[in-house]
């Protein structure tokens, strides 16, 4: 039986988590990652060069390499940051490979896959934009009083509350491979990740969120294990808010959300329910109790989804009598 084909939507650590998840469940992946990081390494790239910020790339293609002394040893190597008094400092040897073959090569996908080749990774990395982003973001302060931040890397860290996000370009030409990984698919993955400057920019990229809405892949949300700087005092229910507030024709067949997460799983539930879905609960997160995915536990959650087992953990899957939306069978809630 062929393996299910999964676009992953995202950037950072949340799409690496998701992506180090769906590689131990098939090889037909995509990362579509998003291009406005402005900071660190990347951004001084991005600056200098005029190139997409390579970062969030690299920790695409590296959670996609097998657990094999290979693939450890090139993730490894592509996650290397010098440590210098000069130029080099924490320029991170992976940003410096895929720059080196973007201008080799001339094509920003040519190159992606060059390193994907290079690291065996069970899947393709693609930007989701054809050229650089920047994020912009209206906050409302402590006081009450409106304001607005520029720039990814102050997003991500602002402790405002954020009302809105948009992009600059204002309307951004779209990767045509990317819209295409979309629409091809049979899954779609969004989340876990910044909420603001990883995730709903996908839905800001015109032809992106086109895809995204019309695709007859199935759409699943995983949902954030603790709030970040930018979704500070933000619950479950805020972020699937936030997503309908960019997106309100946005369809989900699944919410996946680790239960330690989550204070009220019936307003939880509800709110999925608003979007068409419906909410899959299991724990997500290591063991250890950090708040983060762990790739098996994510995977495990991901299968049930796939395979319609949306009960409760060691329980028959109860299916609902109707059709789940945009999947032709019924789903259990």
């Amino acid at each position: 039986m062929t393996p299910p084909a999964f676009v992953a939507l995202g950037g950072g650590h949340g799409l690496s988590a998701t992506l180090s998840a769906l590689r131990r469940l098939t090889d037909r992946i995509t990362a579509v990652v998003t291009v406005a990081d402005d900071g660190g390494s990347s951004g001084r790239l991005r600056d200098e060069l005029d190139v997409l910020p390579p970062g969030d790339l690299r920790m695409a293609l590296a959670a996609l390499c097998e657990d094999s002394d290979w693939g450890r040893t090139w993730r490894d190597v592509l996650q290397h940051r010098f440590t210098s008094a000069g130029d080099l400092d924490q320029h991170a040897v992976g940003n410096l490979l895929i720059v080196a073959l973007w201008e080799l090569l001339g094509d920003t996908v040519d190159g992606l896959d060059w390193v994907g080749r290079l690291l065996d990774a069970k899947g393709r990395v693609l930007p989701m934009a054809a050229v650089p982003l920047a994020i912009e973001a209206d906050v409302r302060h402590p006081d009450g009083s409106a304001g607005r931040v520029r720039g990814q890397s102050k997003v991500a860290v602002t402790t405002d509350r954020i009302a809105q996000v948009r992009l600059t370009p204002e309307r951004p030409p779209a990767l045509p491979e990317a819209v295409q990984a979309v629409r091809d698919a049979d899954w779609v993955v969004l989340g876990p990740g910044s909420w603001y400057t990883s995730v709903i920019p996908h839905l800001l990229v015109p032809e992106l969120a086109d895809a995204l809405l019309t695709t007859t892949a199935r759409r699943i949300v995983v949902l954030n294990l603790s709030p970040e700087s930018e979704t500070a005092g933000m619950g479950p229910c805020e972020h699937l808010d936030a997503l309908r507030d960019h997106a309100p024709n946005l369809r989900l067949d699944a919410v996946i959300a680790d239960p330690g997460a989550v204070e009220d799983v019936d307003e939880l539930a509800e709110r999925t329910e608003g979007f068409g879905g419906r909410l899959l609960l299991r724990q997500v997160r290591r063991g250890d109790g950090t708040p983060t995915h762990d790739a098996l536990r994510l995977a495990a959650a991901i299968s049930d989804v796939v395979q319609d087992f949306l009960g409760d953990v060691g329980n028959p899957a109860r299916r609902s009598t109707q059709p789940g939306p945009g999947t032709g069978r019924g789903m259990a809630r």
